[in-house]
């Protein structure tokens, strides 16, 4: 295993242990003042911690060599995972909402409030520190897992500032409604963010395409590195997790041996590797009569 799958592996049990002791101090300042805003927050916090033991089995399985059962490898156990993530974010929501609407009808002050916010507002900062650490490492490495788990930290940090706000307003007001009504405010962002970690994911599992800018350099690569070579054609991408599938038809002209377009095939490879971190190449080499003059045309 290398010095940065062992980083993400490492990175990933960290957040686990950060969403046990934010759990903690949330449910901890639910307690202290009955707030059913806080109660909604400390759920969601369980959701964190969902998110960082799904977000460590599927950085797990990624950093698992491609074997005769999976031949392309394990990258797509991170899509899975942050689907997994998007499905409990929706389900937290619908009981904060339970939560706010049985607090609307029957509204209580909460109790204790500065100790209360205190409390909370320690675990925030230390989501804030932890969501920065998980977002830059995910995007560095490519892991959808980590990034998922980052920002759906963000949108949790979101909905504590919201809270803790709406919380000192229910004190300075005397206005008990307003505590249910922020939980529901917070049952609609995680809805939110858990409607854009399973979409981004989703399109993960659909081999979504590489981003225009990728597809761009894919392109620039090939063209000045066939040089021998007719044209490339059929040019297709997909992403899965951190890995990069490429895959294209390269026309030769007929009289070339198979040494000498092995040898341009090994040339673009060379260069496309140097060009798209973790990358897998599959050229099909065709004679010139296959040359549909399109694409990629080198001469």
């Amino acid at each position: 295993m290398t010095i940065t799958a062992r980083r993400t592996l490492t990175i990933a049990a960290g957040s686990l242990l950060i969403g046990l002791v934010v759990l903690g101090l949330k449910f901890l300042a639910w307690q202290i003042t009955g707030s059913i805003a806080l109660y909604s927050d400390a759920l969601e916090s369980i959701v964190n911690v969902v998110t960082a033991v799904v977000a460590l089995l599927a950085v797990w399985l990624a950093q698992k060599p491609a074997d005769a059962a999976l031949p392309y490898g394990y990258h797509k156990a991170e899509y899975f995972s942050a689907v997994i993530v998007g499905v409990m974010i929706i389900v937290a929501a619908i009981l904060i909402v339970r939560e706010a609407v049985l607090g609307f009808i029957a509204p209580a002050l909460p109790d204790a409030p500065l100790e209360g916010l205190a409390i909370s507002l320690g675990a925030t900062v230390i989501n804030v520190f932890w969501a920065y650490i998980l977002i830059r490492h995910g995007r560095k490495v490519g892991s959808p897992a980590l990034q998922a788990d980052g920002k759906h930290l963000m949108t949790d940090v979101v909905s504590t500032v919201g809270v803790l706000v709406g919380l000192i307003l229910v004190y300075l007001t005397g206005w008990a409604e307003l505590d249910a009504i922020l939980a529901g405010l917070v049952a609609l962002n995680i809805l939110w963010s858990g409607w854009h970690v399973i979409r981004d994911s989703v399109g993960g599992l659909m081999d979504v395409a590489v981003p225009k800018a990728v597809q761009h350099t894919i392109r620039e690569v090939i063209a000045s590195n066939a040089d021998g070579a007719i044209e490339a054609h059929d040019i297709r991408t997909r992403q899965a997790g951190k890995m990069t599938f490429i895959d294209f038809h390269l026309v030769v002209p007929g009289a070339m041996s198979v040494e000498a377009a092995h040898a341009i095939c090994d040339g673009i490879e060379a260069k496309l590797r140097e060009a798209v971190r973790e990358v897998q190449i599959t050229i099909h080499v065709e004679p010139e009569d296959k040359a549909k003059h399109s694409g990629i045309v080198v001469l």
